[in-house]
């Protein structure tokens, strides 16, 4: 188990706003997916701007089912809110748990839907790449657009998605 920096899910020198304090830090790498010492799923990006491929995944998938709603790189839009934003503020497995159940507000300001993607196999399959894009785009480490150069696919990454997806 390769032991990577724990700088945010960055190399010491790659700048952006994740630094030693980032509830993002890289703690272990494991089969090409990165984990916090919360053994929760983080991003890793190295000094050229290289991005893991769960993000440049999660990039993908984000804008194939999530962008419609909370706009392009998870700026937000007049439908829905910054959701790049939530995934620094919230627990990976709020954000899980919103995402599986959807979510409802209701107030005097209007009425806020998050539909329910438990059943959507290609939001489900992929939530962890989701959730590790956002909380790069929200940690102010991958800028706006297609993440550049990325990691290869993993062979276990390739095995789960397989399994997933049936």
């Amino acid at each position: 188990m390769e032991q990577p920096d724990a700088t945010g899910g960055q190399d010491a020198d790659a700048g952006g706003a994740a630094g030693a304090e980032s509830k993002f830090a890289v703690s272990y790498e494991e089969d090409g997916r990165y984990w916090t010492a919360e053994d929760t799923p983080t991003f890793h990006v190295g000094e050229d701007g290289t991005v893991d491929w769960l993000t440049y995944s999660g990039f993908r998938r984000y804008h194939s089912e999530c962008h419609v709603c909370h706009g392009p790189d998870g700026e937000g839009s007049s439908y829905a809110p910054a959701i790049k934003n939530s995934a620094v503020r919230m627990d990976y497995y709020d954000f899980y748990d919103v995402v599986v159940n959807g979510r409802k507000h209701v107030g005097a300001a209007g009425n806020s839907v998050m539909p329910a993607f438990g059943d959507n196999a290609n939001v489900m399959c992929y939530l962890d790449d989701i959730y590790v894009y956002l909380a790069a785009r929200g940690d102010g480490v991958v800028p706006r657009g297609r993440p550049g150069d990325r990691e290869d696919k993993s062979d276990a990454i390739r095995e789960a998605e397989n399994a997933c997806l049936g």
